[in-house]
């Protein structure tokens, strides 16, 4: 599991807009968060460093270094593997979108922001981590162990690093072996109901699994879903 988080939550806005990062500010200052921001990819990473955010609200299209770009570089920096990223984007591609799970993401966001929208989003992954669902023991399989209160995976007692999404969607399935689970269930679980994201990310997600731990764990049903296999 994450490093547990302060009670008060700090989100970093990062937006060549200064429209958009005045409005998100004054909303999130509004409702009790810590801000800072940034106006395009090298600064946020600075700032990142320094601010040490919990949340990290990053727009796609930006001078100097995109939001792609910047997530995955933050992703490489072991203090960042926890941090929420959610994507900033009035490009509503298909490309975009899988482009931006594949750099990281753990959200997708479309432009016009609507702040009460995005307040709720934030307020339902304040909720993910304060479930007492995400610190089950950890799971033993055929040589790979899941601890979900290490938030950690270990193949044959190598350790194997996976970002938030990728170790809950392993985590989830491993929790019931044998069972198959759609795209659309995934997404409802891994996700929740307020995150809009397609189908294909499952399968983004799952590929990126494959290749740290190994593509037998993982069972593709084809025409159906995934399963964790045992065998």
């Amino acid at each position: 599991m994450a490093t547990p988080k302060s009670a008060v939550y700090k989100i970093l806005v990062v937006d060549d807009d200064p429209d958009i990062v005045e409005l998100l500010e004054f909303n999130l200052k509004k409702e009790g968060y810590l801000t800072a921001s940034a106006g395009d990819g090298r600064k946020a990473l600075e700032v990142a460093v320094d601010f040490n955010p919990d949340i990290i609200l990053l727009d796609v299209m930006m001078p100097h270094l995109d939001g792609i770009a910047t997530c995955r570089l933050l992703r490489e920096n072991p203090k960042f593997k926890d941090t929420y990223i959610l994507f900033l984007t009035a490009r509503a591609e298909e490309f975009s979108e899988v482009a931006a799970f594949e750099a990281g993401a753990d959200d997708f966001i479309a432009k016009p922001i609507k702040p009460r929208a995005l307040l709720s989003r934030l307020a339902a992954l304040k909720r993910r981590d304060q479930d007492p669902a995400n610190a089950v023991d950890a799971i033993d399989i055929n040589g790979l162990r899941i601890d979900r209160t290490a938030f950690a995976v270990y193949q044959d007692g190598r350790k194997i690093t996976l970002p938030k999404k990728e170790f809950e969607l392993l985590a989830f399935l491993a929790a019931t072996p044998h069972k198959v689970f759609n795209r659309e269930e995934l997404l409802q679980n891994i996700w929740g109901n307020d995150v809009f994201v397609l189908a294909r990310t499952v399968d983004v997600h799952v590929r990126k699994v494959r290749e740290k731990v190994g593509d037998h764990h993982i069972q593709t049903i084809k025409g159906v879903g995934y399963k964790f296999n045992v065998d």
